[in-house]
């Protein structure tokens, strides 16, 4: 095994039921498994086993993802709540870094600050945020309003909000607590800072009413590719989930976040890029061929076209579904996945059935189809060229393609010095291998900025 490759970072995606949209009809599927903790257990444990950094809890504040005439045939409309979810996994598992979303348009700074300190408290070090401005402009009619703000109105309030998120994480000194029961002092005078926060979209007087965890601070995590999200990922993010269909388009995000980030005055190597990967793998090709082509089967064209009219960002019911996929206009705020779709069917000539089948188990993010040697190949390229640091892994069902994952590619991984063989550290930060952060109030920080 050779000790200086690079080694590759693993996430490992939870979605209610399945990934594949048919994912919850294959007859090994649990298809109960959004609504069932246990399933959720089980889950956790197998990507423990397979030593993955962390398992990733994506959300949205609506059920109502697809048109109503198909909602009936789709497992993605009830779900745990995620914060609840990783919380309660927590005394489950030991080293497995705990992610998931949560919103910076529908939520408070405060309030989000407050359940990730707590997450990464009872973890003991695990947790992680992934910072959304929600895509999904039907949430805001589940928070009093009509019409979702604009993109660049959502931007700004992230930006803010994770920097006052940030400045109630370090309320507290990492030594504040003493419990000096002979002197009959709970906390250091001195080690409890106000934040004070008056800006543009809150007003935060603090202090959080959490101690700071093991790692400092959770992890914060960002998915956004247009240009406002790259430049949000560059500034404020510690990793990066992303979808790309080619190795070239990957590669340019990359070294673009990348270079943003130095601007930023960053460490390139402060901020994992782990592109979205869907694995399909058996012990040979032609099986794992198989094995796909079975879960093809099961999509039910309305099901795909509603899936693929939500991701493009364009009705396409009445259509014909094996005509071509209309050229959809991109300057009404679409989502940049609509963009990636769009150019892809219009790069390989695909009719609305190609395109909804090419996206059914990975919704626009890359996907390999083969043998353990074939999977390894792929992501090896792909780490080894400036693709990413890692993967965000998209199971298409659970649990057989999570286990066949652990069990086939893990060992190909290590065989080739790619992936560890052990966890390095107990806290994210650790196994992820990024730096523990100083809060803004210690010495060394407080004279760095007044040096600027």
């Amino acid at each position: 095994m050779t000790a200086n490759k690079r080694q590759i970072k693993l996430g490992m995606f939870l979605r209610p039921a399945a990934h594949h949209i048919a994912g919850w009809r294959h007859p090994e599927a649990w298809a109960d498994g959004g609504l069932n903790f246990q399933r959720y257990a089980e889950l956790a444990q197998i990507a423990e086993r397979g030593l993955f950094d962390m398992m990733f809890s994506a959300d949205a504040l609506t059920a109502d993802r697809y048109d109503p005439d198909s909602l009936s045939r789709t497992s993605y409309v009830a779900w745990i709540d995620p914060m609840s979810l990783l919380t309660a996994l927590a005394p489950l598992t030991k080293h497995i870094g705990l992610v998931c979303t949560a919103t910076t348009t529908y939520d408070e700074p405060f309030h989000i600050a407050r359940k990730f300190a707590s997450l990464d408290l009872i973890s003991r070090g695990r947790g992680g945020w992934n910072l959304v401005t929600s895509a999904n402009a039907n949430e805001a009619q589940n928070f009093g309003r009509d019409e979702h703000l604009s993109k660049s109105e959502r931007y700004r309030r992230a930006r803010e909000f994770v920097d006052v998120v940030r400045g109630l994480w370090d309320s507290w000194d990492d030594d504040a607590f003493v419990f000096d029961k002979q002197e009959g002092r709970f906390f250091r005078p001195g080690s409890v800072h106000v934040l004070n926060h008056v800006g543009e979209f809150f007003r935060v007087r603090g202090p959080l009413n959490v101690s700071r965890s093991p790692q400092g601070q959770p992890v914060v995590v960002q998915a956004g590719a247009s240009d406002d999200g790259r430049q949000l990922a560059a500034e404020t993010a510690e990793v990066v989930f992303t979808a790309h269909q080619k190795i070239e388009t990957a590669r340019e995000f990359y070294s673009d976040v990348k270079n943003r980030m130095a601007a930023c005055g960053r460490d390139r190597d402060h901020c994992k890029i782990m592109p979205g990967l869907g694995v399909v793998v058996a012990p040979t090709r032609q099986e794992a061929l198989d094995k796909h082509e079975q879960l093809q089967d099961l999509i039910h064209p309305d099901v795909g076209i509603s899936m693929l009219s939500k991701y493009i960002a364009w009705d396409l019911r009445g259509m014909d579904v094996d005509g071509p996929v209309p050229v959809v206009p991109q300057d009404r705020g679409a989502p940049t996945r609509s963009a990636l779709l769009s150019d892809t069917a219009r790069a390989e000539g695909l009719t609305i059935r190609q395109l909804y089948r090419r996206i059914a188990g990975t919704r626009g993010h890359f996907q390999v189809i083969g043998s353990p040697a074939d999977v390894a190949d792929m992501m090896e390229e792909w780490i080894t060229t400036g693709a990413g640091d890692g993967f965000n892994i998209i199971p298409p069902f659970f649990p057989t393609s999570l286990n066949d994952f652990v069990d086939l590619v893990v060992p190909e991984l290590q065989r080739r010095g790619l992936f560890r063989t052990a966890y390095e550290g107990r806290t994210l930060r650790e196994n992820l291998g990024l730096p523990r952060p100083a809060s803004r109030y210690a010495a060394g920080v407080r004279e760095d900025a007044a040096a600027e």
